[in-house]
């Protein structure tokens, strides 16, 4: 049944397909750094910062050699900063063993860092035309209502066989082409819930879960588990020029970024003036900020905020904190979204200009 998808979704995507930066050359650095971009992020918010990370970063080699600083805050807003340190990673081993030239080989593709089954198949398919399916989870999607799938999607075992049925179809010229029309019409056309655009799809003929009426119940996805919720209390202090921030660990969760000082849980106002004043700090005005949430993966935050200011912040660094004027703080330090609330009490914007947030 599948095969007789490729023909219609090709005439499709030749008269319906996206100008996208990454599209305009068959650049393999470009559809890889795209693809990791992606991954959790609307195409619409990856545009900004694709145009500005390539303007800092045009090459693999260039990857390889930026400073952990500087590459994060290129990166800043984007969240699922793990995606970009095994980029950076992938990229050291490209420029060692292959000369800074990515492998036209999905098996050498996917031993680099971060690079998985989809993301092989989308810069092979795209790039060489190798014929080889990249499924994620719009493809998914797609498949599952083609075939009128009950089966939940999230099992490696439905996705195994979901790979298996599309790489059957894989046309031996063109297969960039398909792959990339399933991700044009996963992203405009069949799209989840009760707004798919069955009336306005090539594939509508010969969908399953159309002809059944089934179309908004699938796929099937099993229930996530439910997050752990985490309570933090974020202190922006700040003198009359400088503000306070500190970096995060080197590993685990934001590892390696800047941060508003907090306290666990939530704490009231007196017992966020003594902790400042248990620092050596003469807080002047305190004021209390809207609460915040912010979701990851399998934590959520609830954050309340204060706004303190103080008399004067040391010239020099504390142990574990750091001051600087907002303008140093917005050029070079990489600050999560997950703090998104609260960069506007000190006029930071984070990331590209235009740029939607992203997860963490």
């Amino acid at each position: 049944m599948l095969k007789n998808i490729v023909r219609p979704l090709l005439a499709w995507y030749e008269k319906n397909k996206r100008d996208l930066p990454w599209r305009r050359e068959k650049n393999p650095y470009y559809i890889w750094v795209s693809e990791i971009m992606l991954q959790q992020t609307r195409v619409e918010a990856v545009k900004p910062y694709f145009e500005r990370f390539i303007a800092k970063l045009p090459t693999v080699e260039a990857l390889a050699a930026c400073p952990e600083d500087g590459l994060l805050k290129l990166w800043e807003g984007l969240g699922y900063y793990n995606r970009v340190r095994n980029m950076q990673r992938a990229a050291r081993r490209v420029t060692e063993k292959y000369g800074g030239r990515l492998p036209a080989d999905v098996k050498l593709l996917r031993e680099l860092p971060g690079i998985g089954e989809y993301t092989a198949g989308a810069i092979a398919s795209i790039v060489w035309d190798i014929p080889v399916p990249a499924v994620d989870g719009n493809v998914l999607r797609i498949w599952a209502r083609l075939t009128a799938s009950r089966d939940d999607v999230l099992r490696q075992s439905v996705r195994r066989r979901a790979a298996g049925e599309l790489a059957a179809v894989m046309p031996k010229k063109g297969s960039g082409e398909l792959n990339q029309a399933f991700m044009d019409l996963g992203s405009s056309v069949c799209v989840p819930g009760e707004q798919a655009g069955c009336d306005r799809c090539p594939l509508a003929f010969i969908c399953e879960a159309h002809k059944k009426g089934i179309t908004a119940k699938l796929p099937v996805r099993k229930k996530a588990a439910s997050r752990r919720l985490e309570a933090y209390t974020v202190l922006v202090v700040r003198d009359g020029s400088r503000v306070a921030f500190r970096k995060r660990p080197a590993k685990g969760l934001l590892a390696g970024l800047y941060e508003f000082p907090s306290l666990p849980g939530h704490a009231s106002g007196e017992d966020v003036l003594a902790f400042l004043e248990g620092r050596g700090l003469e807080p002047l005005y305190i004021e209390r900020l809207e609460p915040a949430k912010h979701i990851f993966s399998h934590i959520e935050w609830r954050m309340e905020g204060y706004l303190v200011r103080v008399a004067a912040l040391e010239d020099r660094e504390s142990e574990d904190w750091i001051f600087a004027d907002t303008g140093t703080a917005e050029r070079e330090y990489p600050l999560p979204a997950a703090f998104g609330a609260y960069t506007s009490y000190i006029n930071i914007r984070l990331g590209p200009a235009g740029a939607r947030k992203g997860g963490e």
